[in-house]
């Protein structure tokens, strides 16, 4: 068969072997794949997210030397089970898979390990136990988006956004998308996105964004007077200083109404901040900007060194948080979401390649006006998005 593989940076288009699947596994005929920014950093960075995660415990991750087939982000049909293998779906039906394969030495990540080579190729192995048919006809072009669709949602519901809250969005590349996506999905009422590409912010307001902003002219933090928000420090004193003049004035001083209002919950309104760029300094830019008490989501993967200055979020409590990934049942309910027809990712798609195009989509993807997400279909000619 044949297959991107990426050594030493290089991207080259290879014969290899049929993958043969083991106990537990399915071999699968790849429909499409999308690039993801992991795979573009991975192209140069294989070594440094290597070294990161070794030091978290896990030896398993690619290297630069090593010929790794990318790709975690994948639809397909069924073509062969592994022996002792329950073949619950038949041949030819459609089916994502999450991107992790158990082998003989542990599991490992589809797509960024040598050991699980993923699916810029025309065949890969998947666990049958996270194996999932696609419902309701889906197209091929929107089941692979799965993957990259369940780290927005998992993003969203762990930034536990409530319909009325003000979220904002840092970043409008497709993770940003996908959580623009995800949040009005759930019902979130005021969704601003911010992105110096004008073709982003076309983006982002085709994925519902309710005011979408260029932060070189408007920030993102002041696009929406939210009541009850508190931009800053004096704001803040004031509260304090205030409430506890104005209670002081019922019978029984302040204290009885503030532990009324702690017990229900009342605080101040504060924005949840979706961080979907990934560079060193925007999360210590987010904090700086952040009104006080945000919360801030960090979805992005910056894998190198940052710093942020701990005293301003502490002055201001921000709650920074985070994420990674998704849980089965996340990934199993994205799909749903995609084939029920609540989530659209469409806009985010603006390209198709074959196997002997993946370089030139690498170098389109570099170009934030012209693309967002470009897919892989194997069975393509097609040299170039």
């Amino acid at each position: 068969m044949k297959a991107v593989v990426c050594q030493e940076a290089e991207l080259s288009v290879q014969e290899r072997p049929e993958p043969v699947p083991g106990r537990g596994q399915v071999r699968i005929e790849v429909t499409r794949c999308g690039i993801c920014g992991s795979d573009l950093h991975a192209r140069h960075g294989l070594d440094e997210w290597a070294d990161m995660t070794a030091a978290a415990g896990y030896e398993r991750f690619g290297r630069s030397h090593e010929p790794v087939v990318f790709g975690h982000e994948f639809t397909g049909e069924v073509a062969e089970y592994g022996p002792k293998t329950k073949a619950a779906l038949t041949p030819g039906t459609p089916v994502v898979a999450l991107p992790l394969l158990r082998g003989p030495e542990g599991v490992d990540t589809t797509g960024l390990s040598v050991h699980a080579p993923g699916a810029y190729a025309e065949q890969l192995l998947v666990e049958a136990s996270l194996m999932l048919a696609v419902p309701n006809g889906l197209a091929p072009d929107v089941a692979a988006l799965t993957e990259p669709m369940a780290v927005a949602y998992h993003a969203v519901r762990r930034g536990e956004v409530g319909k009325k809250d003000t979220a904002i969005v840092i970043g409008c590349g497709p993770v940003g998308l996908g959580v623009i996506l995800m949040l009005k999905a759930r019902g979130v009422q005021t969704v601003v996105a911010s992105d110096y590409s004008a073709g982003r912010r076309a983006l982002a307001q085709r994925c519902g964004a309710d005011i979408v902003v260029d932060p070189a002219t408007t920030s993102p933090y002041t696009a929406v007077q939210r009541k009850g928000e508190l931009p800053g420090i004096p704001e803040t004193l004031e509260l304090a200083v205030g409430a506890s003049e104005k209670l002081g004035r019922l019978p029984g001083g302040p204290w009885r109404a503030f532990r009324l209002a702690e017990a229900l919950g009342v605080e101040p309104k504060r924005p949840v901040i979706f961080e979907c760029v990934g560079v060193s300094g925007v999360i210590d830019s987010i904090i700086g900007a952040s009104p006080f008490y945000g919360r801030v989501v960090v979805v992005g993967v910056c894998v190198g060194k940052d710093t942020i200055t701990p005293a301003m979020a502490i002055n201001k409590e921000i709650d920074l948080r985070f994420v990674i990934g998704y849980t089965p049942l996340e990934f199993r309910d994205t799909l749903h979401l995609l084939a029920d027809g609540k989530v659209d990712p469409r806009p985010l798609l603006t390209g198709t390649v074959g196997l002997d195009g993946v370089d030139a989509a690498f170098t389109a993807l570099a170009d934030p006006e012209a693309h967002a997400k470009i897919l892989v279909d194997p069975r393509s000619t097609a040299t170039a998005p």
